[in-house]
């Protein structure tokens, strides 16, 4: 449920802190005049008393913005550099721009401070809504913005927000899915994870399905943690050592293309020694040798109907809070099929 509005003022907050109105205001704004101590406690006492989320919420009362925000907390590598990020971001442009809305990218390079993402949305007035995608599990800024007034949705799973509109793909029963093929159409048995950062929600999933799938066959499930990129999936494989593997599922298809690489510079057959299943489809598994067989993540739908939510959250509708995205296997030559 949304939080009520507070009468919270820039003079409270400044009573509550002990400086002038003036230095909150250029506080909020981040202005280098002002010491970060000062700041440090202008934004605490702003968020105990609610005017910063408040303020937010008297903006969208008073008049529409004409833009709403996309929200992603940090701009590390293996998120803006991923190319699921083009594909939300060309979905959630193409409602706006069917409404005739502006959209807004808010985000964040340091990846500890993720939080400036979400305040500057939230202290800005200047968007009706967001969407936030591709936020760390126990990201704090994630509960702050869904309780703070404004109109969100959540791109990805968050089962600690029941309540919070979200749109997701059951990444648990894709990964599933996916290494349960090998196990049962091509008989593998020594199967390794190549897993996402797993601070996040879908690496974590992704794994989960993985380790259930083991555990239904009678297989030992060893999974190794990488980042998403070509670099951790290849350096995943020299830390096999000699062990057996003859099945790999990564929880995307730029480690399982890092992987097929590794594999080869060691003399070993992708699938006739080592099977190997990606996760995502944005295009590397059509284009490799052998191609790769994945489990596809239709992105920009997902992105499409998060911006629809959007949108009958500002009519004023309620949409379900919890709507997913069907997933598909795409089998290919990587797999053994």
């Amino acid at each position: 449920m949304a939080r009520a509005v507070s009468k919270a003022t820039l003079k409270d907050v400044a009573e509550r802190v002990g400086v002038s109105v003036s230095a909150v205001s250029m506080a909020l704004a981040d202005h280098p005049r002002i010491g970060e101590s000062t700041k440090r406690r202008v934004m605490l006492a702003a968020d105990e008393l609610g005017y910063v989320t408040n303020a937010a919420a008297r903006a969208l009362q008073a008049k529409r913005a004409g833009a709403v925000a996309l929200i992603v907390p940090n701009t590390s590598s293996h998120v803006l550099g991923h190319s699921y990020f083009m594909h939300v971001l060309t979905g959630v442009n193409e409602v706006a721009l069917s409404r005739s809305v502006q959209l807004v990218l808010s985000t964040n390079a340091d990846e500890l401070n993720g939080q400036a993402a979400y305040d500057r949305v939230l202290r800005s007035g200047l968007v009706d809504g967001a969407i936030v995608t591709s936020a760390a599990a126990s990201d704090p800024g994630i509960e702050h913005l869904a309780n703070s007034g404004l109109p969100v949705v959540m791109l990805g799973r968050y089962p600690h927000l029941p309540d919070a509109v979200s749109v997701w793909t059951d990444d648990i029963a894709g990964s599933r899915a996916a290494t349960e093929h090998l196990i049962e159409e091509h008989g593998r048995r020594h199967l390794v994870h190549l897993s996402g950062p797993l601070d996040h929600r879908s690496a974590m999933d992704r794994r989960d399905g993985f380790a259930a799938a083991c555990a239904a066959h009678g297989i030992e499930a060893r999974v190794v943690e990488g980042d998403y990129g070509e670099n951790s999936g290849a350096a995943a494989i020299e830390r096999f050592g000699d062990q057996p593997v003859d099945g790999i599922v990564a929880a995307n298809d730029e480690m399982a293309f890092g992987a097929l690489q590794a594999l080869r510079a060691r003399g070993l057959d992708v699938p006739g020694d080592v099977a190997l299943i990606g996760y995502d489809d944005f295009g590397l598994s059509r284009v490799t040798t052998p191609a790769i067989s994945t489990v596809h993540v239709p992105a920009g739908d997902m992105a499409r109907v998060a911006a629809e939510q959007l949108f009958l959250l500002l009519e004023g509708k309620q949409p379900e809070p919890s709507s997913t995205v069907p997933l598909r296997l795409e089998l290919r030559q990587s797999c053994g099929c």
